[in-house]
């Protein structure tokens, strides 16, 4: 009886240093402060009701049903973007996933940077790029400011921060601690508090670097407000009545960037990721002047193919009276005109 008691202990006792060691380099710091609406002392909380609880992932991770991707999708680099925006000018050019170049008010921002080729705690495994980013980071004007919605992999890269080294970056609570661990300083803020002219506001998502730290830290959106037309980053998001709050107090919208990718199987994805035609929904209940596609064609998460979501777009647009919803090729720029 010795042997299996003492295989047992083996085991116990690896798995409990395999804990240890995810909740040291993967997991994320946990954040403590005061309990509001959203923060129980433990946990942070969406807005609205519903989770992709850990059943439910594994009962779609034993059932995918992907959609195609091809290995590479080869595609020209943009040309280098314009030094600056001046006052009421607004640029808005975008990179790949979620990161776009935002260029207002004589100011550079950038939202969820990701230049790596791995969106993952591993170099060898872990969801890989099927095309490059639309710009050179070398091609990159002088960034004053980046915005980092939550701390998934594809939104917060360490090594693409570590590149931006000097840059103010503003992000909800709990995440400048997991910046720290890499030497990398942040600014945190809760829902609906600001710092100069960009304000962090809610969305429907989750949190998690690891497998102990579900929800330790905040996630959210981010207005920037301006004279000329405020923008709105939904970062990821799924549906809730956050768009109508958002729209109600931050009008004019001048700019939207709204996501469309990762949102199948629905009966998973929606409470964390809305699908094409809820952008489309969003556009209008956040009553934007102009929105952007974002979040598609980098990187294979949900089980929608690379160019579904972009399809579904065009579908939801064309059904919905063809508002200005532009969908950008990675490293394209425009214009946004002003409200009217």
């Amino acid at each position: 009886m010795r042997r299996p008691t003492k295989t047992i202990a083996i085991a116990a006792a690896a798995a409990a240093a395999a804990a240890g060691i995810e909740r040291r380099f993967l997991a994320a710091p946990r954040y403590r402060g005061p309990l509001t609406e959203h923060f129980d002392g433990r946990r942070f909380h969406n807005p609205g009701p519903g989770w992709q609880s850990e059943r439910a992932f594994l009962k779609w991770q034993f059932n995918r049903r992907r959609g195609y991707w091809s290995r590479w999708l080869d595609g020209p680099f943009g040309p280098p973007p314009p030094k600056r925006a001046g006052d009421g000018e607004l640029r808005v050019t975008f990179i790949n996933h979620s990161t776009t170049l935002l260029q207002l008010d004589g100011m550079n921002i950038l939202t969820d940077p990701v230049w790596s080729d791995r969106v993952s705690p591993f170099a060898f495994a872990g969801p890989k790029r099927h095309r490059a980013p639309g710009i050179r980071f070398e091609d990159l004007p002088p960034i004053d400011v980046v915005l980092l919605s939550h701390n998934h992999y594809e939104h917060l890269d360490v090594a693409t921060l570590k590149r931006l080294a000097g840059c103010k970056i503003i992000t909800p609570l709990g995440n400048a601690a997991l910046m720290k661990r890499h030497g990398i300083v942040a600014t945190e803020l809760d829902w609906w508090q600001s710092e100069g002219p960009i304000t962090v506001v809610p969305a429907q998502h989750f949190s998690a670097r690891g497998f102990s730290d579900r929800n330790r830290n905040l996630w959210s959106g981010f207005v920037i407000a301006s004279r000329s037309g405020n923008v709105y980053f939904a970062g990821d998001t799924g549906w809730g009545d956050h768009f109508e709050e958002i729209g109600g107090r931050f009008q004019p919208i001048r700019l939207a960037l709204l996501p469309i990718g990762s949102y199948l199987p629905r009966w998973f994805m929606c409470y964390a990721h809305i699908d094409p035609a809820e952008a489309v929904r969003a556009h209008h209940v956040l009553r934007s002047q102009t929105s952007v596609a974002i979040h598609f064609g980098s990187f294979e998460l949900g089980d929608d193919g690379q160019f579904e979501p972009v399809r579904d777009l065009e579908r939801a647009l064309a059904a919905n009276g063809s508002p200005r919803f532009w969908i950008l090729d990675q490293g394209e720029g425009r214009d946004v005109p002003p409200c009217d």
